[in-house]
């Protein structure tokens, strides 16, 4: 192993060093390739810091490497280091009201660049993950999404990110957020690449290519843009058309068919009326109710005790989710747990097993940095409506560059039925070629 200086420029790594493939790693699906890994993934005689100096300040060296790094180091590829992250991981919920600013700052470690957009945030928790992918400082990087962790930083910064069916990629020696909706993700410029990482991960066979039964698309769901949604849906309309035809294309309001399919968020979209002007009822109610509450409560359960025992110095806004989680109790938690079975089955139905759902990834293009907190509410209340779906359903979502909007970076999303992450991937794969023809 040797040691060097972060890279300077971006600010992407928390940690530079060099671990080599698997010696016996030659002509291996990965050989030739690099990669970085969120600084929540044990590495082997390092500190996994968790985004915060004082958990580095009171955790040992870690004795073992996370499986899902030794996975890839296995598949012939070279770790080239660690990447700054959001504090605790706890970047998209708990701002004033609600939700998070989704944005990648640290103030202990500072906030990687935006390789797409420098005076835009690159996106949280995995900012440095992507940052590193989207500015060719590494081919591959592994990062974690529990609220949106890994598609709204790929969104920001113009690159793929894959978050896999939950439960499929091994999280151990990965610091747990909520373990209900963690999930390990990866970022890549390319589908190839996006592909073959994913082949390792998720331990896919070789099996026969499985065709497209039906694109849907959430209309509802694109009203919620704040650019004009076609931009994002006719480019990708036209080539599923090219590649399977028109007839595989239906349109359908998603929150029409959630709040009528997931009985459960009933009570609570009734009790979020005066936000339904901004957003789309059933999926605020199932984001805010629901995945939030899961995060708060699981948080808690994982990292209270070291909070009150150690009273770390968080930055402010970090500070406030902490503490707000803090003070979460089990009211209504087995409510959030029958909520994700509902919308889990109801989906499941919807999609069927080789049905793919359309929806932007975030609201629009990243944020300027340093935006006051409070304009951002709006934004954020909607980007969660969205990542939720894929968060509480356990689904599997990938995030697409689609072009630029004004300069700044624009993506939509795909999200498939659970363990059908193969069948996504190579749907990315096929559905890039013509994106660039068309």
């Amino acid at each position: 192993m040797t040691m060097s200086s972060p890279v300077a420029g971006y600010g992407a790594f928390m940690e530079k060093f060099t671990l080599p493939p698997d010696p016996s790693s030659q002509k291996l699906p990965l050989t030739g390739l690099t990669f970085a890994v969120k600084d929540i993934f044990d590495v082997k005689g390092h500190v996994t810091g968790f985004g915060n100096p004082d958990w580095a300040r009171t955790h040992s060296v870690a004795t073992s490497t996370a499986p899902a790094v030794l996975s890839v180091l296995k598949a012939g590829a070279t770790c080239v280091g660690t990447t700054v992250m959001d504090e605790m991981a706890y970047s998209l919920v708990a701002k004033v009201g609600h939700l998070g600013s989704i944005d990648g700052e640290n103030i202990h470690y500072g906030t990687p660049t935006n390789p797409r957009a420098a005076d835009r945030v690159p996106g949280g928790s995995s900012s440095g993950s992507a940052v590193a992918v989207g500015a060719n400082l590494v081919d591959f990087s592994l990062g974690t999404d529990t609220g949106g962790s890994v598609r709204v930083p790929a969104s920001y910064c113009g690159i793929l990110g894959f978050r896999p069916s939950h439960g499929i990629v091994s999280t151990s020696g990965v610091i747990p957020m909520a373990h209900s909706l963690d999930t390990v993700g990866w970022f890549a410029r390319e589908p190839v690449i996006l592909k073959q990482v994913g082949e390792i991960l998720l331990q896919l066979q070789a099996d026969t290519p499985r065709t497209l039964s039906q694109l849907i698309v959430a209309e509802d769901c694109f009203n919620l843009l704040n650019i004009p949604s076609h931009q994002l849906i006719e480019k990708l309309i036209g080539a599923v058309e090219k590649l399977y035809g028109s007839e595989k294309i239906r349109y359908t309001s998603l929150g029409n068919f959630v709040g009528a399919e997931v009985p459960s968020l009933k009570h609570f979209m009734d009790s979020n009326a005066s936000k339904q002007e901004d957003n789309i009822p059933s999926l605020a109610a199932l984001s805010i109710n629901k995945c939030i509450v899961k995060i708060r409560y699981e948080f808690k359960n994982n990292h209270g005790e070291w909070v009150h025992a150690v009273k770390p110095n968080f930055g402010p806004l970090i500070a406030e989710r902490v503490w707000k989680a803090l003070k979460t109790t089990d009211e209504n938690i087995d409510v959030c747990y029958s909520s994700k079975n509902e919308l889990c089955s109801a989906l499941s139905d919807l999609l069927g097993d080789f049905g793919i759902l359309v929806m932007p990834t975030v609201p629009g293009p990243p944020p300027k940095l340093r935006t006051e907190p409070t304009t951002l509410e709006v934004f954020c209340e909607k980007a969660f409506c969205l990542l939720s779906v894929a968060g509480m359903s356990g689904f599997c979502q990938v995030s697409i560059p689609l072009g630029m909007h004004e300069g700044l970076p624009i993506a939509v999303s795909l999200v498939a039925k659970h363990g059908s992450d193969g069948f996504l991937l190579n749907f990315v794969e096929i559905l890039h070629k013509n994106l660039k023809l068309s």
